[in-house]
């Protein structure tokens, strides 16, 4: 009777295994819908309204956003990827000016360079790179005008994968270089090894709960950070000559534009520093950073103080660009320029996908900041120029996942 119980009970297993092969022959055979067959009914979890309870902005005293350097040395410190063995360091030093009327630094004042080295405090190599100063105009009664202290960039070459790296930021002869900070590089490509651990952060602004979003991070000890644009949000943080305003057109009748809080981009850099001063952080812009002012300028601010890997995979803008980390090839496309099929970010897409080894890569990951599905009233089908115009080449190359913010 015990035989002929597990003679049945093998039976059934394999009729069940035999089932379950066939089932997923039948499903291999069938190719998997994307976004193009549908409409499909949409998969989703209605928004938990209560989540929804705002927070309020950290004023610009808070201990995390106050400026603490003094003279020249360097604040606002942050890395980014320029190519697996490349990094770019950035910083900002002296003081920022707003007002009615403000006149902008030389640049040329104060030197870039950054001291590195694999053992702490000993720096054999030394680099040098540009600084740039640049300026928010607003010229209408009652608007503040800023420039900037002096951006820094320094791209500093020659690490090696998976190794800590040790660096000082400044400039030697002004006695202004800064603490000694660190960080690890990440694997190669082709090396079929990935980062330990990627943050994806959005929207992220300068309130409290930015404060619980970045602590929470940084516990989590990620190796890359995504950000998908809207940083700071500076153009609806005290307006209007630094007061604020219920009603901006009503206040400001004559003036065409909105002004912009540019402070809350240096509380910014400082608010992140402990973070990205030790942990790559890639960017591309948002809504939010297109900041328009006199001249027809835009993203200004964007695209002085942040360095990308623009010219090292040949985009040669900030608002488009790709890079690798690993057996990932990210690619950061730009929402708020143009995307048609006719225009250069388009042609550039297509030529970075088309050079795509995927042994080196098998992973591709694409980022902007709107995205091209969603649900929500505000932006819906907000993109859908952009996807009816780039939709079917991330297909055609089999991109793997998409973040967006928005």
């Amino acid at each position: 009777m015990m035989v002929f119980s597990l003679s049945i009970s093998s039976s059934l297993l394999l009729l069940l295994l035999l089932l379950l092969i066939m089932a997923v022959a039948e499903m291999s055979a069938q190719p998997i819908p994307t976004t193009l067959d549908g409409p499909f009914k949409p998969v989703t979890v209605r928004f938990n309204s209560s989540l929804r309870r705002g927070s309020d902005d950290l004023p610009m005293d808070h201990p995390r956003l106050r400026r603490n350097a003094t003279g020249n040395f360097p604040e606002q410190i942050a890395i980014a990827l320029s190519n697996p063995t490349s990094m770019w360091i950035s910083w900002v030093t002296g003081d920022a000016q707003i007002g009615v009327n403000v006149t902008p630094v030389d640049p040329r004042g104060v030197g870039s360079e950054v001291w590195y080295g694999k053992e702490s405090g000993k720096y054999g190599e030394k680099r040098r790179g540009v600084s740039v100063v640049y300026s928010q105009l607003y010229p209408f009664e009652g608007l503040w005008n800023y420039t900037s202290g002096i951006v820094h960039h320094v791209r500093i070459d020659g690490l090696e994968p998976e190794t800590k790296y040790y660096y000082k930021c400044g400039d030697n002869s002004l006695s202004a270089m800064s603490n000694e900070l660190v960080f690890e590089t990440l694997p190669l490509p082709g090396s079929r090894k990935y980062p330990a651990r990627i943050a994806l952060v959005g929207d992220l602004g300068l309130t409290s709960n930015s404060s619980t979003t970045i602590d929470h991070l940084i516990s989590n000890d990620p190796s890359l950070i995504l950000m998908v644009g809207d940083l700071t949000y500076a153009n609806q943080y005290l307006t209007t000559g630094g007061e604020g305003a219920s009603c901006y057109s009503c206040s400001f009748p004559d003036a065409p534009i909105r002004e912009t809080y540019q402070p809350r981009w240096d509380g910014w850099g400082r608010f992140m520093q402990s973070l990205i001063s030790r942990v790559p952080m890639m960017v591309i812009e948002g809504n939010h950073e297109i900041e328009p002012q006199a001249s027809n300028v835009t993203f200004l601010s964007y695209m002085t103080r942040f360095s990308v890997p623009s010219y090292e995979s040949g985009s040669n803008s900030s608002f488009y660009y790709s890079f690798d980390s690993g057996g990932i090839h990210f690619v950061m496309l730009g929402a708020y320029v143009d995307y048609n099929q006719t225009g250069s970010q388009y042609a550039w897409l297509e030529k970075d996908l088309r050079n795509l080894d995927r042994t080196a890569t098998p992973w591709l990951v694409a980022a902007w900041h709107s995205p091209w599905y969603n649900s929500y009233s505000s932006h819906y089908q907000e993109f859908e120029c952009m996807r009816l115009e780039m939709e079917t080449l991330l297909y055609k190359h089999g991109v793997d996942i998409v973040f967006s913010g928005h």
